[in-house]
C-alpha cells in the first residue's frame, strides 16, 4: 500500500482532552497491513497539550495536519462549554471542511464542531451529560439526546467516549466495507453494532427539575405509577387547576405532566429489568404500562432498545 493510497486520519488535541476520546481514532485507524490508513495526532501547535484526568498530549503536528487529513477527528474536551476553542482552530477546521475532508467529533468534541457553524440546521449529538448545554450554546443544532452517533455526511457526532469506537468503526464499514469493519470490531474485542442509543445509558431518564414547587407531587407520582394516573388527578394533588399545572410543571421540568410520568414509569422498569427476574408482563402491569406490548413500544421511544435487550446488557451479577 503506497503513501498516496492511504487514508488520512487526523486527531485534533484541544486543552484538557480526554485520554479516551484521543486514543481511540488512533488505535481504531492505526497503521497496518489490513488498515490502509496514515494517522496524525496535533494540536493547535506542536508540542505539549495539557489534557484532562491528570494526562499531556506532546504532539508532533500543528494544524497544518487538518489541510493533508481526509477525516479529522476532534476528541472530547474538558469543560466545553465555557469558551470556544481557539480562533485559528475554528478557522482550520472550517477550511479543511470546505476541501472536502470530513469533521468527526467524539463526545463534547461536538462542541468545537459546533463552534465552526458547520453543525447549524444539522442533526448531532453528544455525552448525554452535556446536550442540553449544547443546544442551549447552539440553538441552531438539532441535538438528538438518544443516539450513539449522527451521520450528516460532511459532519459526525458521537455520544460518549466509547460511542467513539461505534463512530469509527461506522466510518470503517463507509470506507472498507462490512467485513473490514467487523475484523476490527473484533481486534477491540467491540460489538460491531451496538443496539439502542445512549438515552439506555443515563443513570434516569427523567430530567432534574429546575424548580421545587412540585417537588412533593413527583415524589407522590413516583410511589403511584401503577395507577393510572391522569393530568387532573396530578393537577388536583398540587392543588392547583390542570392549566397552571401543566404549565408550570413544563417549566420546571421540560415535559409535559404526562410526558414525565411516562419516563418514570420507563425509569422504574429500567430498575426492575436490572434488579429482578420479573417478567416483561409482570414489570409492565407493575409500572402502570398494562402490557408487555405498551412496556416495549415505550421502551424503544423512549430508550432506543427493548427490554429483553436492555436486560442481557445491564442485568448484574452475570
Amino acid at each position: 500500500m503506497t503513501e498516496e493510497r492511504l487514508r488520512r486520519v487526523a486527531v485534533l488535541v484541544l486543552d484538557g482532552a480526554k485520554p479516551l476520546d484521543v486514543g481511540i481514532p488512533a488505535q481504531v485507524f492505526s497503521t497496518r497491513a489490513s488498515m490502509p490508513y496514515e494517522v496524525r495526532v496535533c494540536g493547535p501547535a506542536p508540542g505539549l497539550v495539557t489534557g484532562g484526568d491528570g494526562l499531556s498530549y506532546h504532539v508532533a503536528g500543528g494544524l497544518d495536519a487538518l489541510a493533508w487529513a481526509d477525516i479529522v477527528f476532534i476528541p472530547g474536551y474538558r469543560h466545553p462549554d465555557r469558551d470556544d476553542p481557539p480562533a485559528a482552530v475554528i478557522a482550520a477546521l472550517r477550511a479543511a471542511s470546505a476541501r472536502g475532508a470530513r469533521l468527526a467529533a467524539i463526545s463534547t468534541g461536538a462542541f468545537a464542531l459546533a463552534a465552526t457553524g458547520l453543525l447549524d440546521g444539522r442533526r448531532a449529538t453528544t455525552h448525554w451529560h452535556y446536550t442540553r448545554a449544547l443546544a442551549a450554546r447552539h440553538p441552531l443544532v438539532e441535538v438528538d439526546e438518544n443516539v450513539l452517533f449522527v451521520d450528516e455526511g460532511p459532519v459526525l457526532t458521537s455520544a460518549g467516549a466509547a460511542s467513539g469506537i461505534d463512530l469509527c468503526l461506522h466510518v470503517l464499514r463507509g470506507d472498507l466495507g462490512v467485513a473490514a469493519a467487523t475484523h476490527a470490531a473484533r481486534r477491540l474485542v467491540a460489538a460491531p453494532y451496538r443496539s439502542g442509543g445512549q438515552a439506555q445509558y443515563v443513570p434516569r431518564s427523567v430530567p432534574e427539575p429546575l424548580g421545587e414547587r412540585f417537588a412533593v407531587t413527583r415524589a407522590w407520582a413516583l410511589e403511584h405509577l401503577d395507577d393510572p394516573l391522569s393530568l387532573e388527578e396530578l393537577a388536583r394533588h398540587a392543588a392547583v387547576s390542570p392549566r397552571t399545572f401543566s404549565r408550570r410543571f413544563h417549566d420546571e421540568t421540560g415535559y409535559t405532566p404526562m410526558q414525565w410520568v411516562l419516563r418514570a414509569r420507563v425509569d422504574v422498569a429500567r430498575e426492575l429489568l436490572e434488579l429482578s427476574e420479573r417478567s416483561v408482563e409482570q414489570i409492565a402491569a407493575e409500572v402502570g404500562l398494562g402490557t408487555g406490548a405498551n412496556l416495549r413500544q415505550h421502551f424503544r421511544r423512549v430508550l432506543g432498545t427493548t427490554p429483553s435487550e436492555y436486560r442481557r446488557t445491564f442485568t448484574r451479577g452475570e
